[in-house]
């Protein structure tokens, strides 16, 4: 459902994407690891269509993200890293305007937001205006929007943070469940996280894959802790 074929992207002299590869299909959810400054968000970034990359190319569900991104912002479900929203609007009237924008009317708004909901835990809040809310709340908020039109594909920037150990429990417990039926790429700095969700991991750094393979499989060929392996990959490319 995702293709990446040899992207790239720089900031001036930066390279902050250098040529990456991967495929992604339906049932699997990806881990993209890395340490800060990787290139993890600028690929998300690109993928979504809210950068154009300077080479390669990516396909969404068959659309092309150059040819096509109108199609492709169809097909995904994206949160950001900081997810933008409107502070003076209640969280009920900014999940209706997300609506508005994705054209969800009707009978199926009513089974979008009955769906979303409760799932992402906002009940309490449903009410409130969103200045008012603590960053764990705020977003789940982020979540229920990513999720409102039920896309085949997720794209997740650090998807847990600000959240406690219980909401991050029920968000693992959400991604879970979803899984079996989309074609997820969660961007992580909690290695717990990707052992608890992700059938498969590609560690970047510098803006290069550097491994790809499974988070069992990782464990066994190095005989240590994923946290351990993730050490011992990223030192060994900054060495």
């Amino acid at each position: 459902m995702i293709e990446v074929k040899e992207l790239r992207r720089s900031f001036g002299p930066v390279i902050a994407v250098d040529g990456i590869s991967f495929d992604v299909e339906k049932g699997e959810v990806l881990g993209l690891l890395g340490p800060n400054g990787a290139g993890k968000t600028t690929a998300m970034r690109i993928l979504a269509c809210f950068l154009k990359p300077d080479g390669g190319t990516a396909s969404v569900c068959g659309y092309d993200i150059l040819k096509n991104p109108i199609a492709v912002k169809k097909s995904i479900g994206y949160l950001a890293e900081n997810v933008p929203a409107y502070n003076e609007m209640t969280v009920g009237s900014f999940l209706n305007f997300v609506c508005d924008a994705r054209q969800i009317k009707g009978k199926v708004r009513k089974q979008a937001l009955d769906r979303v909901v409760p799932s992402c835990s906002i009940e309490s809040v449903y009410h409130q205006t969103i200045d008012t809310l603590s960053k764990g709340y705020k977003r789940r908020v982020g979540l229920a929007q990513t999720l409102i039109h039920d896309p085949d594909v997720l794209i997740l920037d650090e998807p847990t943070d600000g959240l406690d150990p219980n909401q991050k429990h029920e968000v693992r417990k959400l991604i879970n469940k979803m899984a079996k039926n989309k074609c997820i790429i969660i961007s992580t700095h909690i290695l717990e996280e990707v052992e608890a969700v992700c059938s498969r991991t590609i560690i970047i750094a510098k803006g290069r894959i550097l491994v790809d393979s499974t988070p069992k499989d990782l464990k066994d060929e190095y005989q240590c802790s994923l946290d351990s392996v993730f050490r011992r990959i990223t030192k060994a490319k900054s060495a």
